[in-house]
Parts: structure tokens; C-alpha cells; sequence
């Protein structure tokens, strides 16, 4: 999901505070509790609708602020009297992000046509971190097009290992070839 520059000043600076006041873990779990409330139907429906009134949408918000971290209850509140409700949909994203950079991590996507099994991910999220010199976790996905070898997607990157990949890369430099 792509994050917002105002969603990323916001979840750092809440980031920073969190760390700086010891309670991280708690934010953090807080933050991913109201991302899934907001995926929840009907939850975003009224935070994010401008015809519902101001007074109810603190009441509906005090609700969902209950049993928080009180700095995290704090910051829905400050969102809501800032009039950046809307920072919400991209919270949880831009949290995450921020922790990673914590662990000095970055997450990535792995295509192949078959699935990988443990060792051959942990032998390529290896190999990723040693090249981008960060732990890298990886989702997998099936692409059964490929036909054999693994397209990755890492830090707005594009490490394309594949069959056709490499075809497709040899037909260039064989049409951009100068002819003697």
C-alpha cells in the first residue's frame, strides 16, 4: 500500500514518541488493532463520511480509544481535532514501515511458478538482505507464467530471475546489437 507523505509525518512522529516513552510494542499492537477496525464494514463508513457531525464521530471515537495506550488514544484524538481523520487509512502502513526501518528491515514480494519451500526462502531472503545489507521478509506469490526461476519485488525494485525475464533481457541486447 502506498503511503501519503502526511500519513508518514504523522505514524513518525507517533513512532518516535512511542520509542521515546518505552510503550512501542503497545502502539504498535494499538495501531494494527484500529487498522483492522477500520477494515471492519460500516467502522470507516461513519469516521470518514463528512455528513456525520463532528460531536458524533469523538463519541463514536472515544469508543474505539477505549482500552488503547493512552498515547495512542491521544493521537486518534489529535487527528480528529486537526480535522486528519483521513490519516487513518494509511496509519497502519506507514507504522509499519517505521518499524522496519527500526529493525533495519524492508519487506518484498517473491514470484515464482511454484512454491518455494522453507530453506529455498530462507536461502533467498538471505542472499536479498546480504545484497541490500537489511533483513528482508518475503510473501510469496504463484506465478505459473514464468516457468521457472523467481521475479522479486524489493524496496521499489525489481529483481527479475526468471526464464522469461532472462529471454525477454537477451532478446533486447540481441535487437540492440550493433551488426558488423
Amino acid at each position: 500500500m502506498s503511503v501519503g507523505p502526511v500519513a508518514m509525518r504523522y505514524a513518525t512522529a507517533l513512532f518516535e514518541l512511542a520509542r521515546e516513552k518505552g510503550v512501542l510494542e503497545r502502539v504498535e499492537a494499538d495501531v494494527a488493532k484500529i487498522d483492522r477496525e477500520l477494515a471492519a464494514p460500516g467502522v470507516s463508513a461513519w469516521l470518514f463520511d463528512a455528513r456525520v457531525s463532528e460531536a458524533d464521530k469523538r463519541k463514536r471515537l472515544e469508543g474505539l480509544a477505549a482500552g488503547l495506550q493512552p498515547l495512542t488514544a491521544n493521537f486518534l484524538r489529535l487527528l480528529l481535532d486537526k480535522r486528519r481523520i483521513g490519516v487513518l487509512r494509511e496509519i497502519g502502513a506507514a507504522f509499519h514501515r517505521n518499524a522496519l526501518d527500526e529493525r533495519n528491515a524492508t519487506e518484498g514480494v517473491v514470484e515464482s511458478p511454484r512454491p518455494l519451500g522453507a530453506g529455498e526462502m530462507a536461502e533467498l531472503s538471505a542472499a536479498l538482505g546480504r545484497l541490500l545489507g537489511k533483513t528482508v521478509e518475503l510473501e510469496q506469490r504463484s506465478a505459473p507464467e514464468l516457468v521457472a526461476g523467481v521475479r522479486v519485488f524489493v524496496d521499489n525494485k525489481l529483481i527479475d530471475q526468471s526464464a522469461s525475464g532472462r529471454l525477454e533481457e537477451l532478446r533486447g541486447r540481441l535487437l540492440g546489437a550493433r551488426l558488423a
